[in-house]
């Protein structure tokens, strides 16, 4: 390719070096997908995002994701990197549309944050195997499988944040990601607390997973309301607030520029 450009963009945070962080790149047309693998592998991000104008629908984006490993069908964090990246230096304005593998997404830049129009996902209650609790190294008070990704609840918040998981046993239970959930502690600036741990996409910790809000909106709304705050504990940590609109998730969050470049080849 050449001399493309890149910006690396921490999601879900208005903090330097906080969130999660993505590197976006905007193409000037559809690009080859070992190149696209292959620069995903060298930015070594949990997420490197590739758009151009959509070929289906003018004024629209054409979107994809890509892990270190692979290609993801939904990516949360990404998406609003792109956002945020198309607003501030593309001249994108109002709403802007996606066209990915999961169906066209929408991201409104709004006065506290960017809202990304997401599809909910399907969660369907699952027994709670000992193979979970083993794996997790803490009792499992609930479980439930969505359409990738496995979520787990905890008896409390303070367990998320102090489990120490088995890689190896995790990526047994879920083709994507294991979410570990429970509510927050009692006055809590946020509703719910997550994790993230995706190994069979190459990210042992994911810092803020956008996707994963799909699932855990659906999971929660039923306690805690169709909106909610929620805050995912991961060490670089990251805060989303999450509204169940039907069979669609809103997801806002901010995001912040914090280095760009070129990539030679």
């Amino acid at each position: 390719m050449g001399n493309t450009a890149f910006v690396q963009v921490d999601a879900f945070t208005e903090v330097p070096f906080c969130g999660n962080p993505a590197a976006v790149i905007v193409l000037e047309a559809p690009a080859d997908d070992a190149w696209m693998q292959s620069v995903a592998l060298e930015m070594n991000l949990s997420e490197t995002a590739f758009c151009h104008s959509s070929v289906e629908a003018a004024g629209d984006w054409d979107l994809r994701w890509f892990t270190p490993t692979t290609e993801v069908d939904l990516c949360g964090h990404g998406t609003l990197a792109t956002a945020h990246v198309l607003a501030g230096e593309h001249g994108a304005t109002g709403i802007i549309g996606f066209h990915t593998r999961s169906g066209r997404l929408t991201a409104e830049v709004l006065e506290d944050g960017i809202r990304l129009d997401f599809p909910a996902d399907v969660v369907t209650p699952v027994p709670a195997i000992p193979e979970m609790a083993t794996a997790l190294g803490m009792q499992v008070v609930a479980a439930g499988r969505g359409l990738t990704d496995l979520v787990i609840e905890l008896a409390s918040a303070s367990e998320v944040r102090s489990c120490i998981p088995d890689m190896g046993l995790l990526a047994g239970l879920a083709d994507r990601s294991v979410i570990i959930t429970a509510a927050a502690e009692v006055g809590a600036a946020v509703q719910v607390v997550s994790r993230v741990f995706a190994p069979n996409a190459g990210i042992p910790e994911d810092p803020v997973t956008g996707s994963a809000h799909t699932t855990l909106a659906v999971w929660w709304a039923p306690r805690m309301g169709a909106a909610f705050p929620a805050e995912q504990v991961s060490a670089r940590g990251g805060r989303i607030h999450v509204e169940l609109v039907g069979g669609r998730v809103h997801l806002t969050g901010r995001a912040v520029t914090v280095a760009r470049g070129s990539l030679l080849v």
